[in-house]
């Protein structure tokens, strides 16, 4: 499916209407977004590192999928289509949250996102879109927050904005599945 557009939103997520995603950026307008994050059973996450070809983010590693939805698409759907297309997997998701983060990024481009973040299972290995994604990593946790720490400008701004609430949103999982 083509990803050329953007739905423009207000902090509610109410929709105001659609727009392209560049002109959306140019003008760093509020507009949905989803995030995933697909985790092994080793409690490793899967990072992929964006196409050297991207407009914006190139090269930079972040989290296993992310994309814009489409108007009147469901959202849950879109993102499993979306890491199906990126990153060759095919995983049930569970919506995990929402928030909203604005950043200047390269090209004199705003990301201006109502960003909903989904996460998965998975140990299957990734069989990755070449014009999507340029290269992708399994890591501990403990290690993605250590290469952060030292290296930020590998990292896309909304992947480290997420990331914090993603680990203690899974810790509350988990300890909500221990008892």
């Amino acid at each position: 499916m083509e990803r050329n557009k953007v739905i423009l939103v207000n902090e509610n997520d109410q929709v105001l209407g659609e727009m392209n995603k560049l002109e959306a950026h140019q003008k760093g307008l509020l507009h949905r977004a989803f995030s995933v994050f697909i985790f092994n059973s080793k409690g490793e996450l899967l990072l992929q590192q964006r196409a050297a070809h991207k407009y914006h983010g190139a090269k930079l590693w972040t989290n296993t999928c992310c994309s814009h939805p489409q108007l009147n698409e469901d959202m849950r759907m879109g993102a499993e289509e979306r890491l199906k297309y990126e990153m060759g997997l095919k995983c049930n998701l569970k919506f995990l949250y929402s928030f909203i983060y604005k950043a200047e990024v390269e090209n004199n481009l705003i990301e201006n996102e109502y960003d909903h973040v989904f996460i998965g299972l998975s140990d299957d290995e990734p069989t990755i879109n070449k014009e999507e994604v340029q290269d992708y990593k399994w890591m501990n946790l403990n290690k993605v927050l250590e290469d952060i720490n030292l290296n930020p400008e590998v990292y896309t701004y909304w992947f480290k904005a997420a990331l914090p609430k993603v680990i203690s949103n899974i810790k509350h999982e988990m300890l909500l599945t221990k008892y």
